[in-house]
């Protein structure tokens, strides 16, 4: 009798607890606005995805800054998203899908006279002058300290930091800021 009780306990307690979302089916995820100004990003790119487990179907396209695949279920894509942020690469999944780059990047709102961003890829001169672009954007940037094959830049004037993290994103770069 109480091994019944116990068991009615446990089921009674299953059917009050809060539901939690179900992470099944199959999630095809297309990123567009990935920086990708070479091959080498391009392959960067693949290789981050292939290297998540349960993602597959990866593709690139370099000269649409867009990448797909496939994973198992959401949570999977969400990995592979993180995967490609570790990697400083950003995109945009697109809306209410289930994963998302994650805003990580440690700003904080407000004008700023420089900004020490880290993180994001950048292997050749093309990944330094899309940087370069990203930031002239941004009203009141006069410059930065971007290099090739360097992560990390200082980026100089009278800006709002929340916006230059914002305009990286948008260029394909997933920044952090360094405190």
């Amino acid at each position: 009798m109480k091994r019944v009780l116990a068991l009615v306990g446990v089921v009674a307690a299953t059917a009050l607890a809060p539901a939690r979302p179900v992470q099944t089916g199959e999630a095809k995820v297309e990123l567009k606005g990935v920086h990708m100004c070479c091959d080498g990003c391009a392959h960067a790119v693949a290789e981050i995805l292939g290297k998540v487990p349960g993602v597959g179907g990866v593709s690139t396209d370099q000269e649409k800054g867009s990448a797909a695949f496939t994973a198992p279920n959401a949570a999977a894509a969400q990995r592979a998203l993180d995967a490609l942020a570790a990697g400083g690469f950003h995109g945009d999944a697109g809306k209410d899908k289930g994963y998302a780059f994650k805003d990580d990047s440690g700003v904080k709102a407000g004008t700023v006279k420089s900004l020490t961003v880290t993180g994001f890829h950048n292997s050749c001169g093309g990944c330094a002058k899309a940087f370069r672009d990203a930031v002239k954007g941004v009203k009141g940037v006069t410059g930065d300290t971007a290099k090739a094959r360097v992560a990390t830049a200082d980026v100089t004037g009278e800006f709002d930091a929340a916006e230059l993290v914002r305009a990286l994103n948008r260029a394909g770069f997933h920044v952090k800021v360094k405190q």
